[in-house]
């Protein structure tokens, strides 16, 4: 949210605009006084780290009445406000519309009852109003994501990452409680990456029988030689009579069934608490400038809008179209109708729904070859150095290759591995707790095909390779269209051939985002918070700090968003001497220097 506010006053003070904090949310415009503060550049200064809001966000009941919302008009009035950004949930948001529609008829009553002049009330004669979503929760229709989510799965996968050594050193069951009301996003995208053993979610609930289900899932995991399971329960977890489930009653059903040693976490407000990840903070940024361009262009017409993500693009939405979707999901699970609360999640909901079910079931009995295609021997592959995440895709590749009735083939150690036969059929439980893991577990080298074609040829044929995914950056790329180049000369090269981009430099085209480079950018937004406090502690002292990317700026321009750095000089812009003396220059002057 900080971010977000940030983002919002400087923007507008760029601008030209008068910007002004409204502190403790709709209680401080009621209140007004010293709740409302006119800001300026420096008051965001070091706030971009900080979680939670440094203007305050509180529950307001007198807002909720027309008495309240009429001290409010008259204290916008009193400081010329006739343009709000409102940051919060849908029921904010909605109190905000309602207050727009309202705005002419509060200021009639107010010039009725002598509190302002009829000059005063032609002079503001209507309220423009935008709306940033932000909850943990992500369950506000019409915006891929709401800012606040990514920070929260950050602190549910470290939470996991930290209760995994001890759940299979003593090969126990962890059940953990995640919030999210009556939105299962957080506890869904945790079970996929954590390799969740089960997941309960309000949106599609579990089968009538799912004790004898789960109980089945988790002893053939310990009988395929699992240490320890992990569940994931959604705070607002139903099942199909919409009756509550909770983690105590998943625990006592385990204890009762099967006797395993089971803990319960329920890690509650620490997912809303901590720095935001990179990711939050420049959505942040970026929606909170979005935010103002809108209401620049708004018209006295204007309906109120809210900026939303959409493709990785912020735009800004008719407000309550969004809000009359969002209800529509909370209908839809009343009446029991599961499909259509999923579809009206949006699709990437459903397909991280479909994810998990593909990547978790249990071992497939045999082989079912679909529609009539034959089973085909499919390799994959890294080229490339390696990063976070190229795991968690080769464990997807392989048990989807599994379910389709194919056979996935690991080629390990790069061009080198595959030249030299280096190759190894993957089974089901071959990639168990590949997900949480870093690196390349199947090895990557930058090396690209030279003179070693035709002994890659070879091994293609003698392994009856019939398909090819090859996991990496701009090598990986150019070593499939050398491939494809060398089907004049080979027939072996003659297969369908897919890349998948990873790299941390977020440097190849054809896609917003390589696997790897949200997790680089992560760590390096930890480090410059790091260096801001050392900074901070010790007078005049300016931190420079080098990053990876090659000749991309990916990373240091998304870093510097995320950190709130001075400056960020990268491959794409040109900067010399002089440029750099400037900014020198304007260091001295922000620092106190003469």
């Amino acid at each position: 949210m900080n971010s977000a506010v940030r983002a919002v006053i400087r923007f507008g003070k760029y601008l030209g605009c008068k910007v002004y904090f409204i502190k403790e949310g709709y209680q401080g415009m009621v209140n007004g006084g010293d709740h409302i503060e006119e800001a300026n550049w420096s008051s965001v200064s070091g706030i971009i780290n900080k979680g939670g809001t440094v203007i305050g966000s509180a529950r307001c009941l007198e807002f909720k009445e027309r008495s309240g919302r009429l001290k409010a008009a008259k204290n916008l009035i009193d400081n010329s406000i006739t343009n709000l950004v409102v940051i919060g949930g849908d029921g904010s948001l909605t109190g905000a519309n309602l207050f727009k529609s309202e705005w002419s008829e509060l200021l009639q009553e107010l010039v009725q009852s002598g509190q302002i002049s009829a000059e005063t009330a032609a002079a503001n004669d209507y309220l423009n109003i935008v709306g940033i979503v932000g909850s943990i929760d992500n369950d506000f229709c019409g915006t891929d994501m709401t800012i606040g989510t990514d920070s929260a799965l950050h602190r549910i996968i470290d939470a996991v990452d930290c209760i995994i050594p001890t759940a299979s050193s003593h090969q126990r069951t962890f059940i953990m409680e995640v919030m999210g009301r009556q939105c299962g996003y957080l506890a869904l995208v945790a079970a996929i990456v954590s390799e969740a053993d089960f997941v309960f979610i309000p949106e599609w609930p579990p089968a009538v029988n799912w004790p004898d289900k789960m109980c089945k899932k988790l002893i053939e995991g310990r009988d395929s030689g699992h240490r320890l399971n992990i569940i994931i329960v959604a705070e607002g977890a139903i099942d199909r009579q919409g009756k509550p489930i909770t983690a105590d009653q998943v625990k006592q059903v385990i204890v009762d069934k099967l006797k395993q040693d089971t803990r319960v976490t329920v890690l509650g407000h620490i997912q809303r608490g901590g720095a935001p990840s990179a990711f939050d903070r420049a959505l942040g940024c970026r929606m909170g400038i979005e935010a103002v361009l809108s209401l620049m262009e708004a018209t006295p017409k204007s309906e109120a809008k809210v900026v939303s993500l959409v493709a990785n693009t912020s735009v800004s939405v008719p407000l309550m179209e969004c809000v009359h979707k969002t209800q529509a999901v909370a209908r839809a699970m009343a009446t029991k109708n599961w499909e259509v609360a999923v579809q009206l999640r949006g699709s990437g909901f459903k397909r991280n729904l479909d994810t998990y079910l593909m990547l978790t079931q249990s071992r497939p009995k045999y082989i079912e070859v679909h529609e009539g295609k034959p089973s085909l021997r499919i390799g994959v592959m890294h080229i490339g150095a390696p990063c976070g995440g190229m795991n968690a895709a080769v464990r997807s590749f392989v048990r989807n290759c599994i379910l389709l009735g194919h056979q996935p083939v690991a080629i390990h150690s790069g061009i080198e591995g595959l030249a030299k036969g280096n190759f190894e059929d993957m089974t089901w439980e071959s990639v168990n707790g590949w997900a949480p893991k870093g690196g390349a577990i199947l090895g990557t080298k930058r090396a690209t095909p030279s003179n070693n074609l035709s002994e890659i040829a070879f091994q293609l044929k003698s392994n009856n390779i019939q398909g090819l995914l090859i996991i990496g950056g701009f090598e990986a790329y150019l070593t499939a269209l050398s491939f494809a180049d060398a089907r004049k000369n080979h027939d072996e090269f003659k297969i369908p051939m897919v890349t998948i981009p990873a790299t941390i430099s977020n440097n190849v085209p054809g896609t917003d985002f390589s696997i790897g480079s949200d997790t680089a950018l992560n760590v390096i937004t930890e480090i410059c918070d790091k260096l801001r406090q050392s900074a901070a502690g010790t007078k005049q002292r300016v931190f420079i700090v080098e990053i990876m990317g090659g000749f991309c700026g990916y990373l240091t321009t998304m870093a510097s968003l995320a950190s709130g750095a001075e400056v960020a000089y990268i491959h794409e812009e040109y900067f010399g001497i002089k440029e750099i003396m400037h900014d020198i220059s304007v260091l001295k002057g922000k620092i106190g220097q003469v």
